[in-house]
């Protein structure tokens, strides 16, 4: 009665369906299409850690061990989990209340932050870069990352009818103060991983030196 055509398109209910499966973890989401009999489920019991594996499949991964923080400060809900490839691009998707965000905002922001600020941290703490040489940019240290960042809050405010950008100026905070100090914990407790990490970011400087 409202909408002229109801040509409901399957593979776009797919992958709403697919991402708040992982968005949630622990939910089943069950998709069937009478005009064709098609049907589909998805449950992830990882979650946003699953989320990872999904878009790391095929690549060749720095370990098998994904990092992942769930953590509530005040009445918000970070969670984050990321895992370095050995290619050079990065996937890094950020959501608020299960919205993804296309341009980021306030949670990227801490993100990256945090994430330039630890990798650094510990390259010069265990002598990985010598005291002469300058820090790594933010770009050298998300060279082959892959991370989904997600933010619960009870009032988000988003750049936008589209909802692309989160701007709500705490949640910046938060989620750098999280990063920081799990991911912290996590390269002290795998130095292996740590030192690849932090070998890639350094073959990154060095070839964005070499371009300047």
């Amino acid at each position: 009665t409202i909408f002229e055509t109801t040509k409901i398109n399957y593979d776009t209910v797919l992958n709403r369906l697919r991402h708040a499966a992982y968005l949630t973890k622990g939910i089943r989401t069950n998709l069937e299409d009478e005009r064709t009999g098609k049907r589909y489920g998805f449950y992830f019991e990882g979650g946003i850690q699953s989320y990872v594996k999904h878009l790391n499949n095929g690549k060749e991964v720095v370990d098998d061990d994904i990092f992942y923080v769930d953590k509530q400060i005040k009445d918000v809900q970070v969670e984050i989990s990321l895992q370095y490839t050995e290619v050079y691009s990065e996937i890094i998707k950020a959501f608020a209340n299960n919205v993804y965000n296309p341009d980021g905002g306030t949670h990227l922001t801490g993100f990256r932050s945090a994430l330039t600020r630890v990798v650094n941290d510990y390259a010069r703490k265990n002598g990985l870069l010598k005291e002469k040489e300058e820090n790594l940019s933010g770009e050298d240290t998300r060279e082959g990352l892959t991370a989904v960042i997600l933010v619960k809050l009870p009032d988000p405010q988003f750049e936008g009818q589209t909802k692309n950008k989160l701007g709500n100026p705490e949640i910046r905070g938060y989620v750098e103060q999280v990063l920081a100090e799990y991911l912290n914990y996590y390269l002290e407790e795998h130095p292996t991983v740590a030192k690849k990490i932090v070998g890639k970011a350094l073959l990154a400087a060095r070839a964005r030196k070499a371009a300047r």
